[in-house]
Order: structure tokens, then C-alpha cells, then sequence
């Protein structure tokens, strides 16, 4: 980086991360230039210089933040590159940064900071769920010349480059292999280790830039007596020593087919700032396995409320991913906002980093667990059976209004009082991710236990296992997947042998989420504060509650008449 170059964000952490700090690069957002680390994502980075505001929402173009760490982000996504270069609707959650990045915000215009588009948001009462079905009837010739023209012109989040000469090289490569392994975290890893011991021939692929998965983010666990980390670095370089194994990093699977037939995504060239002639910029893989094995984690959820969607409300997980992975601060005062014991590991983590946690709003009534004393004896105010009605600010949070509420029916039944934050954390539980396996036509069962869906029946020659089989504890899972990975490859026609598994030392804790049914709110009915179920398409728990009253009760049927 030149002499010129921009000075690191004032979040950034004076140590620690995966970042290499010995390769500092330039890029640019929206036209200003920042400075970021190799191995920053540019979500990472963008925090790391204190910019939260990264675009705008689909429908009401309120100001958006950066809510997630990873590909299951629904705000922050952005244009990158230009001219013919230019890919719209990227996460900047999964981009890794590179020196002369240039990145562009969406949905906007003329600016970021200042969005005519925003208009909507005060005339949303005439944007309730459906309302295109209800309103653009009459006439019926308007249709064709008039409502869908202007529909179709304000769909959408990027737009495409202009110049469609694209010059980039792609391919595609098949390949059949015994067993296949989706998610490269704690769980796709030990599944990995358990078949390749067998001799199979084994591919392992994880749309990230390293494997690990939020593994990568926890500071307080150890595994065979050393950080998670070390058991990390060591079990890629056992399976890299593996001539039967195929590790693909930055692959991303996006279908499943009948007869194990998959297809993958390879980003070969994408996270260069030159990109060789002699290397295509993506790659498609088709897949034909004999087994395949999901370890593809779960989604952590979010909790609703009043202004939730506002920039500096965040993920409890995400925020422990941009603190122990990219070493970035995402704000200075942190109210943590729970109903399980998982975000307490934010709360302890926010504070050896520095940050002054005024508050943990917890839905439940009396948890009771480790985690939750070591908070207390750290003097942290935890706030038991209250709720954050509302989150006030602008374009970022500033205050959050609570109260004390009805564990059970979500009644709010205190005085509601005022906390000053700039960040809130929250977790609502976590949801195995099934995506391929009900793409596979596989069956899901609600679990009341863990308060989620996971994996049953299975139409195809998989399993699922780990967290993505409602396994959420890291013992209990590390078991499920080395025996997941030794039943692929035995049914593939290989010896397993016995199944190994490493001793776990974590904090016990209490994952099953205290569930309310309704939104915790004081004001009047019809008043209530925009409180977001659906990020991405501006989808709202009232119009939710609309469509039902109006008559629809499949979720598939709710989902489309509300986006």
C-alpha cells in the first residue's frame, strides 16, 4: 500500500484475528477509499472504519446494516467491480477484500446517506401485505401499459453491468466420487476424517475462504485440551495428506438432484485483484456421489421487535465472528438481547474486548447456567424476563426501549425504561439449514424440543448431521458427524473401522430458546413500530398477521403474498 494510502478503521483491534496484518490494501466504497487487512471480508473492513449504513431495504429503502458474518446475510449486498467486471447483489459478507476493491451500495439514488426511495417508509400504511393484488385492477388495459411496466422497473436490488462483453473464462468438470461432504465446519471436518480413514474417495467442499466454520469464531472452547483452532489447523492438514480426499474452499453447492447428482459453484479467481489468463473466474463442478453427507451448520435467528432491522443491530454470533476472526469492533456500548444462553458468550467476549455491555435483555424468566453467572459476577446488569420493545435511531441505533414483559404470552407488564447503545446483539435460537436436503425431496419434522425443523425421512443417499441435524452442542455433534461419515462410507462398500471422536471442553449451556408467539409491544393496536420477520424482501410480523387473517395459512402461500 503507498504512502498515500488511507489509515486502518479506528474498530479495528490493535491485535488478534486471522487477518494478515502484514499485507494491509486499499478499496473503495461509494467512492471514498478505506484501508482494510488480507483476509478481511469487505463487511469486515467496512466496520473496521466504522461504516454501518451499507444500503437500502427492498420496498420501504430504510437504511440497512450488516446483520450476519457470513452467507446468510440479507442486508449488505453491493455492487463489485466495473464495466463489464461489474456483479451486482453480492454479500459483502462473503467477499474477500483485495487491494483496489471498488464496491458500490444498491437500491439508492441519488445517494446512500440521502434516498428518495425513503419516501415509501412513511407511506407504508398503503403498502400492506398483497396490496398489488388488491389495488392495480382497474382499468384492466392499465395493466399492460402502466402498473406492470412501473412494477417491474422498482423490482430488484443491483442491476447488471451495461456491458454485457464479458471477458472472463468459465468452466465446468465432472467428477464421481464415493462420498460427498457439504460444510466444511467442526462437523463436515470429522465427518471427513471418519470416511477418508476408510480409504473412499472423498470431496469436502465449504463455500468459505478456509474451512472451520463458526469454529473459527470461538474463543472459549478447546478441543483435545488445545483451542478449537489448533484441532483445526491440524485436521485440514490430516485430510490434505489424504490422496483420497478432494478439499474445494470458496464452492458452494446449490443443487441437489435425484441419484446424488450435485452441482457446485467454484469462485476460482473472484477474490484476486489480477485475475490469470491461464485460470477461469468461476468453475462448475457436477457431481455424481455414491453418499452424500450435509454438514451444513444452522442459521442463528433473529429476534423481532421494533426497529430491528436498523444498522448496528446485529447477530450475537456475527458479532463474535468480527471480534475473534478480522479483529474489528462493530460498536462501543452493547445491549445483548437473548432467549438462549449461546449469546452470553458475546456478552463476555464484548467485554475482554473492551466493550462496556450495559445491558443483557433476557426473555426468559430465570436462566440459570454457567455462562450466565460468569456475567454476573462481572457486574453486568442482566435484565430477566424483560424485552426490547424498540430499537430508536435513524440511520443507526442509538437507544433501546424495555420493559418487563409475560414470559409466557409476551404481555408487556412494566414500566417501560431507556438504554443507550450503539450495538445490539441478538439471538432467537438456531434452525438446522436444509436447504439441499428438502431440495433432495427429504422430509423435515418439527422437534419441540429444540424449537426447530430438522432432517427425517430421506429420499436420497444422504444424511445430515451435525448442527444441520439439530445437533447444536459441539460434543453431541462431533459424534453425529464421525458416525455419519463412517455410515457413507461403509455404504459405499469401505471398511470405517471404529469411530474416534476428540474430548470437547466448552461451557455448558442451554440452547433450546425460550419461544414467544407474540411480539412484546405497548403500543396501541395498528401503531406498533415496523418489526422485521423477513430482512431482505421488507417483510414485517404485521403483514404476516395480515395474510392470515385474510385467509392464508400455508407458509408457502404466506411467504408469496407477502413479498
Amino acid at each position: 500500500m503507498s504512502s498515500k494510502s488511507p489509515k486502518q478503521g479506528q474498530m479495528r483491534l490493535s491485535d488478534g484475528g486471522r487477518i494478515n496484518r502484514k499485507h494491509p490494501v486499499s478499496f473503495h466504497f461509494d467512492g471514498k477509499t478505506y484501508a482494510g487487512f488480507e483476509g478481511d471480508t469487505l463487511a469486515s473492513a467496512l466496520l473496521a472504519n466504522g461504516v454501518h449504513l451499507v444500503g437500502r431495504s427492498f420496498k420501504y429503502h430504510r437504511p440497512r446494516g450488516i446483520l450476519t458474518a457470513g452467507y446468510d446475510e440479507p442486508n449488505a449486498l453491493v455492487e463489485i467491480g466495473q464495466g463489464n467486471q461489474q456483479a451486482p447483489n453480492i454479500r459483502a459478507t462473503e467477499a474477500m477484500l483485495y487491494d483496489g476493491l471498488t464496491a458500490k451500495s444498491q437500491n439508492r439514488w441519488p445517494t446512500l446517506g440521502f434516498d428518495i426511495g425513503a419516501v415509501n417508509s412513511l407511506l407504508g400504511r398503503f403498502f400492506p401485505a398483497g396490496f398489488y393484488y388488491k389495488t392495480f385492477m382497474f382499468p384492466a388495459v392499465f395493466w399492460k401499459s402502466v402498473y406492470e411496466p412501473v412494477i417491474r422497473k422498482a423490482a430488484g436490488l443491483g442491476r447488471a453491468a451495461k456491458d454485457h462483453n464479458d471477458a472472463d473464462r468459465y468452466e465446468k468438470t465432472h467428477r464421481h466420487t464415493d462420498v460427498l461432504i457439504v460444510g466444511g465446519g467442526a462437523s463436515g471436518l470429522m465427518a471427513a476424517l471418519s470416511a477418508g480413514a476408510s480409504g473412499a474417495r472423498v470431496m469436502l467442499v465449504d463455500d468459505a475462504n478456509e474451512l472451520g466454520g463458526w469454529m473459527l469464531s470461538e474463543s472459549n472452547t478447546k478441543i483435545d485440551g488445545k483451542p478449537a483452532i489448533n484441532w483445526i489447523k491440524q485436521t485440514v492438514k490430516t485430510l490434505e495428506a489424504m490422496s483420497n480426499v478432494t478439499i474445494l474452499t470458496r464452492t458452494q453447492c446449490f443443487g441437489y438432484m435425484d441419484h446424488n447428482f450435485l452441482t457446485l459453484a467454484e469462485k476460482v479467481t473472484d477474490h484476486l485483484p489480477e485475475r490469470p489468463d491461464h485460470l477461469p473466474r468461476q468453475r462448475m463442478w457436477k457431481i455424481r456421489a455414491r453418499h452424500v453427507v450435509l454438514a451444513q451448520g444452522n442459521h442463528e435467528r433473529p429476534l423481532i421487535f421494533g426497529g430491528n432491522d436498523k444498522p448496528g443491530v446485529m447477530m450475537a454470533s456475527a458479532v463474535r465472528s468480527y471480534i475473534n476472526r478480522y479483529a474489528v469492533l462493530p460498536g462501543r456500548r452493547a445491549v445483548i438481547y437473548t432467549n438462549n444462553d449461546d449469546a452470553y458468550k458475546t456478552a463476555l467476549l464484548l467485554d475482554d474486548a473492551g466493550v462496556k455491555v450495559v445491558a443483557i435483555v433476557d426473555q426468559r424468566p430465570t436462566p440459570s447456567s454457567v455462562l450466565v453467572s460468569q456475567a454476573m459476577a462481572r457486574d453486568m446488569a442482566v435484565h430477566t424476563g424483560h424485552a426490547v420493545l424498540d430499537a430508536i435511531g435513524t440511520r443507526h441505533v442509538g437507544t433501546l426501549k424495555i420493559a418487563a414483559i409475560n414470559s409466557k404470552t409476551g404481555d408487556v407488564t412494566g414500566q417501560p425504561f431507556y438504554i443507550d447503545a450503539d450495538l445490539v446483539a441478538m439471538s432467537g435460537g438456531f434452525t438446522p439449514v436444509v436447504n439441499l436436503h428438502s431440495q433432495a425431496r427429504g422430509k423435515i419434522t418439527w422437534d419441540e424440543e429444540q424449537v426447530c425443523f430438522r432432517p427425517s425421512d430421506y429420499h436420497e443417499a444422504s444424511i445430515c448431521v451435525g448442527a444441520c441435524n439439530g445437533v447444536f452442542e459441539l460434543k453431541d455433534a462431533m459424534t453425529d458427524a464421525a458416525q455419519g461419515g463412517a455410515w457413507a462410507a461403509t455404504a459405499a462398500g469401505f471398511d470405517a473401522g471404529a469411530v474416534m471422536t476428540p474430548t470437547i471442553d466448552e461451557p455448558s449451556m442451554v440452547m433450546r430458546p425460550h419461544i414467544l408467539w407474540k411480539m412484546p409491544s405497548d403500543a396501541a393496536k395498528g401503531q406498533e413500530p415496523k418489526a422485521f420477520v423477513d430482512f431482505q424482501n421488507d417483510v414485517t410480523a404485521s403483514d404476516i398477521k395480515l395474510a392470515v387473517r385474510e385467509g392464508y395459512h400455508s407458509v408457502e402461500h404466506v411467504k408469496r403474498y407477502t413479498t
